[in-house]
């Protein structure tokens, strides 16, 4: 699931070097937590989050064949 995410967030930056996704598990959930330079923060989101919407229902699809609850965050440290 992350390297999907990875791969889908790598074709839509110029800046693929700074691109992270890293990946945390809490109960029965997965969290995928998406940061990129803050230059190409627009383009993953998309206008009016169309974008982060479309990548957020790929995971979706892919995490109910796979009976898990998967979670995508843009550009939030922890």
């Amino acid at each position: 699931m992350k390297d999907i995410v990875e791969y889908i967030v790598k074709c839509l930056v110029i800046d693929k070097d700074s691109v992270s996704v890293r990946q945390t598990e809490e109960n029965d959930e997965i969290v995928l937590h998406v940061n990129v330079a803050d230059d190409d923060m627009g383009r993953v989101i998309g206008r009016k989050g169309k974008i982060a919407s479309s990548i957020r229902a790929i995971v979706k699809s892919i995490s109910s064949r796979e009976n898990k609850k998967v979670f995508v965050k843009f550009g939030e440290n922890e």
